[in-house]
């Protein structure tokens, strides 16, 4: 263990000033486009919401570069660490001045904004020369580096003035250069160096921290105190001028007596962190901050009152002076709570204070994007300068009040045990949510407690999953009415924002495959349930205004694969309490009526965009070509409360198993695992064909039958393959999950060809519903196939894996191949998911190609063909490798009367 009592004062001193100036400098660096702005904005004509976006994207890289800077701090030392990125922040600094487009401006600001994950590796560089008594004093004065933000508004403008906007920023990255240069020769490996080389922790025992929930709170308070301190740095020069009329100059100073309190405070806030308590400290914080965002968020309002001798007038306005002094009290709050959030890294995370300071630090620079970047949409929507307040009172009360709910318990738990509690313990699972003792193959275990658990658990796990569906699938139908409302976007770009949602929903369910072991079903239900809220404002606030950019449409879109995601982990999630001979039933249920939700989707939100009967809550519609309207903003709006609700009750309403916890290397066994990608070819047949078809379907009936109203019957197909997929889960069960999926796409080949038989006769009289008919036979048989595919593959790993792992006893065997199916299930279904993209894209692909879409509908006929194959030949013939077809219902006739259950499953 190091004794950083051998350290010499001297050397600590010296480490910590190197640190502290550095990180000055990138501070300095990341808020540049605070001062900068103002000028690009005239000289590119820029909106206010493509300033915000401008002056929030270095935000975002400096925020999620922390968690990776803060690994490799912990990995190599963050001498090396820090000076090769001053290097490349300067590096990035001087390209900008290249820029002469929006988009090269965008991409700079990229590059720029690794000056702010400079952060984290000063406070694991720092915090290791340090003992533990004094750690919150030396992290709060390293914080203070915060005052770069004062170095830019004040210094800055005047470099503006005198050279204008390119000339400053390469002053700034030449004077970043040299630094980075100096920090690599001045600065000394920390104390800690020595051991670390000496032993090399694996990557995911280095990761291993991350599954604690505690680091997820700190991350939620500092997403405010930090991230609202960013968001406001970059904000407040740009407010003061707009609403006060000050000058260039004059905002920069105001703005830095800001930042300034902001920053330096935050030495005092470490000190009194270690003297008093961080738990007192964060108290003290957000009542301060709440009172101050109150009053700031005060529109000027004029007041009208029937007096006595008439009507008595007033108004009531926030004045310059009064502004100040409120943000400085904010500012100086703001620093004591930056720095009592970190007290704690060091102190529970001696070994990890790179990673832990790295996610807390990501979620608290995300917040400094997304905050400037609503700041700058609130504006253009809402029309109120002080919405930007508004939306602060809302995040700092809300996080006040679970704050104060989480000590409070923690009382009850201290006066409980009659120890003091150094944490709070709000986010930890109470042990009435946690199953430990869970057999559902035990007969009489399952008949007395397991179902009921386990049903209970589905029941909440459908409407979540259900709701995500919906929100994955709503984007395609915003942007086939973004046109009519006075979005300016090419086909193609409508096609992408179309597009992205599959993709990145696609990309999340690989890494939600494994998240249910690592986290908790019911934890990480709820955590990607409550996810979704955040595209749903979103859309409910951008779509009100047609000059918002395209780049804010098209995070928008990618944010919707939160949706998407979320069925990885909630069928990973449902395999691990049914019994084998129920699983294909319950992931049937599951993952059918949780499909539904694009049908849901497809149904409602044509009604709800239709009717300004929410026009109090959701705000006014957008007038169309014809002189309607459309609300097109409800789209968004009208899935937050059942958002909300679903959270709740899967948070109080569900179940994590004890026996279900594993790492993501034990998961990881899948990927050796030759069946794991079988099945995700089997399930790209099935899945991906109806998630594609759901989404391509509308397009394709509107490009070959112009004269049909193809949003009438889009909800239909979605519909059909829903209900298919929940109600014939029990075939798999009985008949064998080979066989039904051989038959399957047998069916789906027959369905192609009737879809291609009608389309190249489109003149006959019956042609449409000839074309319509085929397609739902198509959805009903990839409904089908999907219940089926689910089925087999717990059958596949209860074979597979005693036959892999031989020396296991059986109840070891069992546990393995629970936890491989699981992750197998999940893994598949990301895999499959691209169907979304790649079946809408084949279809536009070939129109544009050839002229219409048989070359597409012949590509899926041979894929097809390939996956029958594959499952006659591995699963469903007589001798197969693994082969499924004998446990099935009626043909097995050796079934005991006393034991039918047990026969059918031997």
């Amino acid at each position: 263990m190091l004794q950083h009592d051998s350290v010499p004062r001297r050397q600590q001193n010296q480490a910590l000033g190197l640190a502290t100036l550095a990180f000055t400098l990138c501070f300095a660096v990341w808020t540049l486009f605070s001062i900068l702005g103002i000028q690009i904005k005239e000289d590119f004509g820029l909106s206010d919401t493509q300033l915000g976006l401008l002056m929030a994207t270095p935000v975002l890289t400096g925020s999620i570069s922390r968690l990776f800077l803060g690994v490799l701090t912990d990995r190599f030392g963050g001498r090396w660490v820090f000076g090769l990125l001053m290097l490349i922040t300067a590096t990035c600094v001087y390209l900008l001045t290249f820029a002469n487009s929006y988009s090269m401006l965008l991409v700079g600001a990229l590059g720029i904004g690794l000056a702010g994950g400079s952060f984290i590796v000063g406070v694991a560089y720092t915090s290791a020369w340090f003992e533990k008594e004094r750690q919150g004093t030396a992290l709060g004065i390293f914080g203070a580096g915060n005052v770069g933000a004062a170095v830019t508004n004040f210094g800055a403008p005047f470099l503006l003035l005198a050279l204008g906007w390119k000339s400053t920023a390469l002053v700034y990255a030449t004077v970043m250069a040299i630094m980075g240069v100096a920090f690599i020769v001045l600065a000394k490996e920390d104390p800690s160096s020595r051991s670390r080389n000496a032993v090399r922790q694996p990557l995911s025992e280095q990761f291993a921290p991350l599954a604690d929930l505690r680091v997820w709170r700190f991350s939620l308070y500092y997403f405010f105190v930090f991230g609202g301190f960013v968001a406001l740095a970059l904000w407040l020069p740009h407010y003061l001028i707009e609403v006060y009329g000050l000058s260039l100059g004059a905002a920069g100073i105001v703005a830095a007596l800001y930042t300034i309190p902001a920053s330096l405070f935050r030495i005092l806030g470490g000190w009194m962190s270690d003297r008093y308590g961080a738990r007192r400290v964060m108290y003290w914080t957000f009542l301060a901050s709440v009172i101050c965002t109150f009053l700031l968020s005060y529109p000027p309002t004029q007041y009208t009152i029937d007096g006595v001798r008439g009507p008595v007038e007033f108004t009531f306005a926030m004045p310059l002076v009064g502004f100040i002094l409120l943000t400085m009290v904010l500012g100086f709050f703001m620093s004591l709570g930056k720095a009592a959030v970190y007290k704690h890294i060091p102190v529970y995370y001696p070994k990890s204070v790179g990673l832990v300071g790295g996610a807390v630090g990501m979620v608290g620079g995300l917040g400094g994007f997304f905050l400037p970047l609503t700041f700058g949409m609130l504006n253009d929507v809402i029309g109120i300068w002080q919405s930007c307040f508004m939306l602060m009172f809302v995040v700092v009360a809300a996080a006040l009040l679970w704050m104060h709910h989480a000590i409070r318990k923690a009382e009850r738990i201290e006066a409980r045990d009659r120890c003091e509690s150094t944490d709070l313990p709000e986010l930890s699972t109470p042990s009435k949510f946690v199953l430990q003792d869970w057999r559902p193959e035990d007969e009489s275990f399952w008949q007395t407690t397991g179902r009921k658990i386990a049903s209970r658990n589905l029941w909440i796990s459908i409407p979540c999953l259900l709701l995500a569906f919906s929100i994955w699938m709503v984007w395609s139908m915003v942007v086939a009415k973004l046109p009519q409302v006075g979005f300016d976007y090419s086909p193609n770009q409508l096609f992408w924002l179309a597009a992205l949602p599959g993709l990145s929903g696609a990309t999340l369910r690989i890494f939600y495959s494994f998240t249910v072991p690592i986290f908790g079903g019911r934890r990480f239900t709820a955590f990607s349930t409550a996810s979704l809220i955040l595209p749903a404002l979103w859309i409910g606030f951008a779509v009100q205004n047609p000059d918002t950019p395209y780049l804010v449409m098209a995070i928008i879109a990618l944010l919707c694969g939160f949706g998407g995601g979320n069925f990885a982990s909630s069928m990973a999630n449902i395999a691990f309490f049914y019994p084998k001979r129920e699983k294909g039933k319950a992931l049937a249920m599951n993952a059918g009526l949780g499909n539904l939700g694009v049908s849901v989707m497809q149904f409602l939100v044509p009604v709800v965009i239709s009717t300004g009967s929410f026009v109090m809550f959701t705000g006014d519609g957008q007038p169309l070509s014809d002189s309607g309207m459309l609300w097109l903003q409800n789209a968004g709006f009208v899935w937050v409360p059942f958002i909300a609700i679903a959270t709740v009750a899967a948070w109080f309403g569900m179940n994590d198993i004890a026996s279900a916890k594993s790492s993501f290397k034990e998961q990881s066994v899948i990927f050796q695992r030759k069946h794991n990608w079988l099945m995700c070819i089997l399930y790209t047949g099935t899945f991906g064909s109806f998630i594609g078809f759901s989404a391509g379907f509308p397009l394709l009936t509107k490009t070959q039958f112009p004269a049909i109203d193809a949003l009438q019957y889009a909800f239909l197909g979605p519909f059909v393959g829903a209900l298919s997929r929940a109600w014939t889960g029990g075939l798999a069960d009985r008949f064998g999950g080979a066989r039904v999926t051989f038959w399957t796409f047998l069916t789906m080949i027959a369905g192609v060809i009737g879809v291609l038989f009608f389309l190249m006769n489109k003149t006959m009289p019956m042609a449409f519903y000839g074309f319509f008919a085929s397609f739902m036979l198509l959805f009903f048989a990839t409904g089908v196939g999907n219940a089926s595919t689910f089925q087999m593959i717990p059958s596949i790993f209860r074979k597979e894996v005693p036959r892999l792992m031989p020396n296991l006893t059986s109840a070891e065997q069992l546990v393995h191949a629970e936890r491989e199916s699981a992750a197998t299930i999940g893994f598949t279904s990301a895999i499959a998911a691209y169907g979304a993209f790649l079946i809408p894209k084949s279809f536009g692909t070939s129109i544009s190609l050839t002229g219409g879409p048989e070359a597409a509908l012949l590509g899926f006929i041979v894929f097809y063909l390939l996956c029958t194959a594959l499952t006659w030949f591995y699963y469903s013939r007589k001798g197969a490798e693994i082969e499924l077809n004998l446990d099935a219902g009626p043909a097995c006739k050796g079934r005991s009367k006393d034991h039918p259950k047990e026969a059918s499953d031997a």
